[in-house]
């Protein structure tokens, strides 16, 4: 690893620590380590490659991610404009990702999180324009459908057995597609008459990578939560700051539900929501935790209700809403959906190891 100049000063765990990479991981990360001497040329090169990743060699650290923040800290410390911002926005949630998890800086830069950034698009392939065609290929003659045909062959229907035998299955192919784009929409139909319940909501294992205090409101910590997500962590707001000290919302595993329509919270989009216990009456807060050895992205689900979760809830339909009054825990700390004159369903893990509160009982749970 080449030697970090100040403000860097030390890192925040031992270089063994790190995990151990593979071959095509330590490849990649000697590729970037060199490119990274090469910058300003390679900045676009970067931010579109961290586009997908958490740090350079996929969802582990290593030390390449020290390497390469050391190259572009300066760079860092000097990009205020939107434009910038938006330029390298990939970067930067790497970077400051790095500087919170791997490194002690003397004086870590900072993210403007309220820049109002334009929202990133993806350019569309371009079609290809038919080229005019020229006079010479204009001026030469035109073959009549007659003179495509090969002399002595039949020009009806195919008479041979081989082609009855695939007309029919064709024809058959399109029927049977033609029922099941029927069946598909008659199944849809009938789910957007199903009453709101708990398999509709999606909830996950998240994995709290870091969090921070938000910078415009006391009572907020914005937390990147891993989600098992191809696009990578999401950013999550939650009022725990009276409720969880910030060093108990560091590293660790929590239940979350990741499919709520995301928020603007005083201007930071939230994407998700942490779930808790709470008792009014102590004024307590606390984590519903997911069983040991559970993986950030592993589903969640409650007894009796394990189907495919909407994509997005509609806040028209109110689902979460419906279903959430009916969350509580018993007194094993167990989570637990309650429907009147039903048996309760317990919150499980895909395993089915069972997800706790840690102390309270008869606790809303949200």
């Amino acid at each position: 690893m080449s030697d970090l100049e100040q403000p860097l000063q030390k890192l925040r765990i031992d270089v063994s620590a790190f995990p151990k990479l593979s071959a095509e991981e330590a490849a990649l990360a000697s590729q970037w380590t060199t490119l990274a001497l090469r910058l300003p040329e390679n900045l676009a090169k970067l931010n579109e490659f961290l586009k997908t990743r958490t740090y350079i060699v996929g969802n582990s650290p290593s030390e390449a991610d020290v390497d390469v923040f050391s190259q572009t800290e300066s760079m860092l410390r000097s990009w205020s404009s939107i434009e910038d911002l938006s330029r390298y926005r990939h970067i930067i949630r790497w970077a400051d990702l790095v500087q919170h998890t791997l490194l002690e800086p003397k004086t870590p830069f900072t993210v403007n999180y309220s820049a109002e950034v334009p929202r990133e698009i993806k350019a569309k392939p371009e079609k290809k324009k038919e080229q005019p065609k020229g006079d010479a290929e204009l001026q030469k003659p035109q073959k009549s459908k007659a003179q495509d045909k090969p002399e002595g062959k039949p020009t009806g229907p195919p008479q041979d057995e081989a082609a009855r035998k695939a007309a029919k299955e064709a024809k058959e192919a399109k029927k049977a597609a033609k029922a099941k784009a029927r069946a598909e929409l008659e199944a849809k139909a009938n789910a957007s008459q199903v009453p709101p319940n708990p398999s509709m909501v999606d909830f996950r294992v998240g994995f709290i990578q870091k969090a921070v205090k938000h910078p415009d409101a006391d009572s907020l910590y914005v937390s990147t939560i891993d989600m098992g997500d191809p696009e990578g962590p999401r950013t999550v707001c939650s009022g725990l700051v009276k409720y969880v000290p910030i060093e108990d919302m560091q590293q660790r595993y929590v239940v979350v539900i990741a499919n709520l329509k995301p928020v603007n919270m005083r201007g930071i989009k939230s994407s998700a929501m942490v779930l808790c216990a709470s008792k009014k009456e102590i004024d307590r807060v606390e984590f519903v935790n997911p069983p040991e050895g559970a993986a950030a992205g592993d589903k969640i689900f409650f007894e009796g209700f394990d189907g495919t979760p909407e994509k997005q809830l509609n806040p028209k339909k109110k689902i979460f809403e419906t279903v959430q009054p009916r969350f509580t825990t018993n007194e094993a700390f167990e989570v637990l959906y309650q429907e009147e004159g039903k048996p309760a369903a317990k919150l499980v893990h895909s395993s089915g190891a069972l997800c706790h509160a840690s102390t309270l009982v008869g606790a809303q749970v949200s």
